[in-house]
């Protein structure tokens, strides 16, 4: 690996007017954000393909990043969705038996700026203790960067309450999803024996995600996010995915709610969300959603199980939260965080209809919550019989 510059090549301007300096490494140019930090300490690249990770730029608080390089098998979509980086130390070569590709490259190719030699100690605690600020990130070789004008440029970012961000990342039309989850040796394989149909709404949906939908036996069917409920039922699913995705539930709410609350009113298929899915069908159910302070990013989030009173380590990556003192009496609380209290789940009573907020398909991350999509299976089950 090339040797770090030895002046700073990088800028992160705060909208307060703090700045920090570091080396820049991946493509050149400028951006502007949210920050956010995330807590895992592997899945730098599922993290940075993620699409709920729209309009964000992620710190990473564990500083060795781009130690294993990255291979094509492990991006959630099809290029990085974060708007950029922010790291201690600069990438190291890639050692892993997988890896196709140096981090810096890869993000220099797909557009995308990062930042190294930064303290992201002292930049975690801000963004804890004030809230996920506005920023703005520039990368020059030269080192030539205008302070005031990156200031003003973090301070005009419009945010992310208001925004709706689904429609920028759902895919562009319907398509079928048949690809399971990866195992040694043989890697992804094809499900060929599926019991439910199930049409999945991409509202920013990772791919991992779909493959343990199709690895518990399901039959899937993408559809955008706008899709209607008309268009959902022509597909006559046996039951129906809200995936996750980036921005505000409220602002996506706008198109999706009719949609479920069409699937809620006049049918009686199973519902499962996940993420912004989640928030959005408690929307539909009739509760609100709040901006988080920096909200839950990262592999090693606790989660409680009210019902059983099981702790699960599960994945977050959200902004927003639903208010559960908003739950609507036939909803239940079915999981919360352990960090703070905050709604992580919910269902609906004596229907086959729940959400949670975390990821339980585990990429990156623990896999505690896998049987999540085996209870959506049993759900479809359950009603055929």
């Amino acid at each position: 690996m090339p040797a770090a510059p030895t002046h700073p090549t990088a800028c992160l301007a705060l909208a307060d007017g703090t700045v920090f300096h570091g080396h820049g490494f991946g493509a050149t140019g400028q951006t502007t954000a949210e920050l956010c930090f995330n807590t895992s300490m592997s899945g730098y690249q599922e993290i940075m393909t993620d699409p709920s990770y729209a309009g964000q730029i992620v710190t990473f608080t564990f500083p060795h990043i781009g130690n294993t390089g990255v291979t094509p098998e492990d991006d959630e979509t099809a290029d990085p969705v974060a708007e950029g980086m922010v790291v201690k130390w600069m990438p190291t070569q890639a050692s892993n038996w997988r890896a196709a590709q140096e981090l810096s490259d890869w993000l220099a190719s797909r557009g995308r700026i990062a930042i190294g030699g930064i303290d992201t100690r002292r930049l975690t605690r801000a963004i804890r203790q004030q809230g996920a600020p506005h920023v703005a990130l520039a990368h020059s070789p030269d080192g030539k960067f205008d302070i005031a004008a990156l200031v003003e440029a973090a301070r005009g970012f419009a945010g992310l309450e208001g925004r709706d961000l689904a429609k920028g990342v759902t895919c562009a039309q319907s398509y079928r999803w048949d690809e399971m989850r990866w195992a040694w040796p043989g890697g992804y394989t094809r499900q060929t024996d599926a019991r439910h149909k199930v049409v999945a709404v991409d509202y920013g949906a990772k791919r991992n995600i779909l493959r343990c939908l199709a690895s518990a036996g399901c039959d899937v069917t993408v559809l955008p996010a706008t899709a209607s409920y008309d268009e959902v039922m022509a597909h006559q699913p046996d039951g129906v995915f809200l995936s996750n995705g980036p921005g505000d539930p409220a602002a996506t709410g706008e198109y999706a709610v009719p949609m479920i609350r069409g699937l809620l009113d006049k049918t009686e298929i199973p519902l499962f969300g996940i993420c912004l899915g989640h928030q959005i069908l408690a929307l539909a159910l009739g509760a609100r959603t709040i901006k988080m302070n920096h909200g839950h990013h990262g592999a090693n989030h606790p989660v409680k199980d009210v019902e059983t009173g099981k702790v699960q380590i599960t994945s977050m990556n959200h902004g927003f939260a639903v208010d559960s003192q908003t739950l609507p009496g036939h909803v239940l609380e079915t999981h919360v965080s352990l960090f703070d209290g905050s709604n992580c789940g919910i269902r609906v009573n004596d229907r086959p209809i729940f959400s949670v907020q975390h990821h339980p398909e585990a990429s990156p991350g623990p896999q505690d919550s896998f049987h999540l999509f085996e209870r959506f299976a049993q759900s479809m089950r359950d009603r055929a019989a």
